[in-house]
């Protein structure tokens, strides 16, 4: 991304720090639901993200009521702005969802000063600011933060401890399924070697067994949020018309001139091109449905 995204995501967290007072504020209003374990209610749930919000949602069944944030495809994720009325909605949750990793400061910022229970995805695995922080695509970090949110659930509501605990094994029952469809898939993408013009899909690619081709310098300049120059443009074009790519990625969030010219080489030398989104579309409303979706994608590409 452009030095122009940083300054926007620096301008965003100021923003929603700004606003913490008025969350803790809006933490007793009246309008607030009824939290489970606090009179029967269901449990106000707020997610950064719609992916994870679909996971919360599975996990908590009748129980729970989660917002979700951030739902549009046509929004460059990183650079999300939020609203005084996005950051108000943690003050009334129980629970908050957020992605981690420097995905989504300003939910962490805002979830931090009230007393809901933080579940950051990508802290389950160990992931920190600086890695990849497209989370939601890795088997294991969708494992371990479905436990974490069951976790959050049975702490704020213990009544229904067993019902939590039984919705939980439903969902990995599911997840069982998509890691048994990905394995079958890695039989056709083990050890292809494909590129991206932006790692979205990373953690999904090596659960596939893929081997990230990506020239080193257009890589970099992606992770680093900064413009490719134009010898690693080059390089990235002449990988795609010598051959030694099988597959592009691209993250259609991410549009843009530079990526054109990318996926117009591609498109011209019969590369096969995986086209994804970072938010989950809206024809999916859950994680799991979409993510086996595109395992098929990478499959027949």
């Amino acid at each position: 991304m452009q030095i122009s995204s940083i300054i926007r995501r620096a301008v965003a967290g100021v923003a929603a720090a700004s606003m913490l007072v008025a969350v803790a504020a809006c933490g007793t209003s009246k309008d607030n639901k009824t939290a489970g374990g606090e009179g029967g209610g269901t449990i106000e749930v707020v997610a950064s993200i719609n992916q994870w919000g679909s996971v919360a949602k599975d996990l908590g069944g009748s129980h729970v009521d989660v917002t979700n944030i951030m739902t549009k495809t046509n929004v460059e994720a990183h650079d999300y702005e939020p609203t005084s009325q996005d950051v108000a909605k943690f003050g009334t949750a129980k629970v908050a969802v957020v992605n981690g990793a420097d995905y989504d400061p300003w939910a962490s910022k805002a979830a931090s000063a009230t007393k809901a229970t933080l579940v950051t995805a990508a802290e389950t695995a160990g992931i920190k600011e600086g890695d990849n922080p497209h989370v939601w695509f890795s088997a294991k970090v969708r494992n371990n933060t479905a436990d974490a949110i069951t976790a959050a659930y049975q702490k704020a509501d213990p009544s229904h401890k067993d019902d939590y605990a039984k919705l939980n094994k439903e969902w990995h029952a599911k997840e069982d399924q998509l890691e048994s469809k990905i394995k079958d898939a890695s039989a056709k993408t083990k050890d292809v070697p494909y590129a991206a013009t932006e790692s979205v899909a990373w953690y999904l690619a090596d659960d596939l067994g893929m081997k990230d081709a990506t020239p080193t310098g257009y890589a970099q300049a992606s992770a680093n949020e900064s413009e490719p120059t134009p010898s690693d443009i080059k390089a990235f074009q002449d990988a795609l018309k010598g051959g030694s790519i099988k597959m592009l990625v691209f993250n259609t969030q991410e549009a843009n001139s530079t990526a054109d010219q990318i996926t117009g080489v591609a498109k011209s030398a019969n590369v096969p091109i995986v086209e994804l989104t970072e938010q989950m579309p809206k024809e999916y409303t859950n994680l799991l449905d979409w993510m086996s979706a595109l395992v098929d994608q990478f499959a027949k590409a």
